[in-house]
């Protein structure tokens, strides 16, 4: 009893309630770190259940090279289409800076809408320097976080795969590279870049930045199951997962979490544990260890774009952004906007075309489509085609960006349905 201590009980109660308020008011701010956000239901959203005749995709073309890249790819999609017996339809919206110039908003509600209603998501690219010193609610960037968390994107996969004709394209040795085929399943929507409090105070006069680390249970459980299925259905039957346990208490979490779940689930499979920088000196080292690896979203921010460089080019991998199966997926290549080349038909649109892939054979259960989409690319890299990005010093015919798209298409023409 604190008025014991005190002579004059109105006194003792005015101290009562200044000790309250030091103690409680500083740490709401603290504790919503660890309670739930509300969760935003997008009860609109549907997902494709069985093969369709045609489908609906939003079109997300974005900053720079994007416009040109998605070109090639919609002519890929559409010729794919033809062979296989069924149409795309295509809802073009804006996001990243083209959103901002045209709306002042990197993710504007037309946009969140039309996801809403499409059977898949195809993204190109975002961002430039055009607008690197905008505040942060007028960012690319934001537009693209805010389209993770509205859709509930939850889980990335990114594979890195040693593509054989361009072995000699990546920096390291062909003995390290050849025969890689690494998939990295990156957790998006948790981690340091979106837990809460953030910010930038000034205290004791200086500024003070900060961000906080945080995984709630839930959140690890989820992408533990994606990353443990995606294992379990390639040839290596390997997990491993990425943390920084002997530091942080965030990791210690992660790894009891995985580390449960693959013991009630998946004890079929191999796990393994690796501190973050260990990890990031073996991809380099022997890559060839890796069959899939599950990271957290910042550790996994990192680590994927290095397995990508495995293969010698960003400009020819895809990704997949995957939340709820019965919600679309966001489909994108990996690379950046290349705002240096924007407009001068000298971007590379393969890793595009291959998220289109990834979006046939995930979200639009159009395997056999998929398919013959990497056959066209595989068809077009042994015809000696290449963009000047992977073109190095060999004898190599060297495209454009619009003829790369055309060489595909026209490959297709060539192929049959199964």
């Amino acid at each position: 009893d604190t008025s014991a201590c005190f002579p004059s009980p109105t006194w003792a109660m005015g101290v009562q309630m200044m000790v309250l308020c030091s103690v409680f008011f500083p740490m709401m701010r603290v504790c919503r770190a660890f309670v739930s956000p509300a969760r935003r239901t997008v009860r609109e959203i549907r997902a494709v259940s069985a093969p369709q005749e045609s489908y609906d995709i939003t079109l997300l073309k974005g900053d720079g090279i994007g416009p040109e890249i998605t070109a090639a790819t919609t002519k890929c999609l559409d010729a794919v289409g033809s062979v296989c017996g069924f149409a795309v339809n295509y809802d073009d919206q804006l996001i990243g800076g083209a959103a901002i110039d045209a709306t002042g908003s990197p993710w504007p509600a037309a946009t969140l809408e039309s996801c809403k209603r499409a059977d898949s998501i195809l993204l190109a690219a975002i961002g430039g320097p055009a607008w690197d010193a905008n505040p942060r609610e007028l960012r690319p960037e934001t537009g693209l976080l805010a389209m993770r968390r509205e859709l509930g994107l939850f889980a990335n996969l990114r594979p890195a795969k040693a593509i054989p004709q361009l072995v000699e394209a990546s920096s390291l040795k062909r003995e390290v590279v050849e025969g890689v085929d690494v998939m990295v399943v990156r957790e998006l929507t948790g981690d340091v870049y979106f837990g809460e409090p953030k910010g930038i105070d000034v205290v004791d006069g200086e500024r003070v930045g900060y961000n906080n680390m945080i995984y709630r249970e839930h959140e690890i459980e989820r992408i533990a199951e994606v990353a443990f299925d995606v294992a379990s259905k390639r040839p290596g039957k390997k997990l491993c997962s990425i943390d920084k346990a002997n530091v942080l208490d965030v990791s210690q979490l992660w790894r009891d979490v995985i580390s449960k779940h693959g013991a009630e689930k998946y004890p079929d499979i191999d796990l393994s544990h690796m501190y973050v920088d260990n990890a990031a000196m073996q991809l380099v080292r022997w890559p060839k260890q890796f069959d899939t690896i599950v990271c957290g979203n910042l550790f996994g921010d990192i680590l994927s774009d290095e397995a990508s460089m495995l293969v010698g080019s960003l400009g020819m991998l895809p990704s997949a952004s995957l939340g709820d199966k019965t919600k679309p997926g966001v489909f994108e290549p990996i690379h950046g906007s290349a705002p240096d080349i924007a407009g001068a038909d000298a971007a590379n649109p393969l890793a595009m075309i291959l998220s289109a892939a990834m979006m046939l054979r995930y979200d639009l259960l159009q395997p056999h489509a998929a398919d013959l989409l990497e056959a066209a690319v595989d068809d077009v890299l042994d015809k000696g085609f290449r963009t000047k990005d992977i073109a190095g010093n060999g004898d190599f015919t060297v495209l454009g960006c619009e003829a790369m798209g055309n060489a595909v298409a026209d490959a297709l023409a060539d192929l049959k349905a199964p």
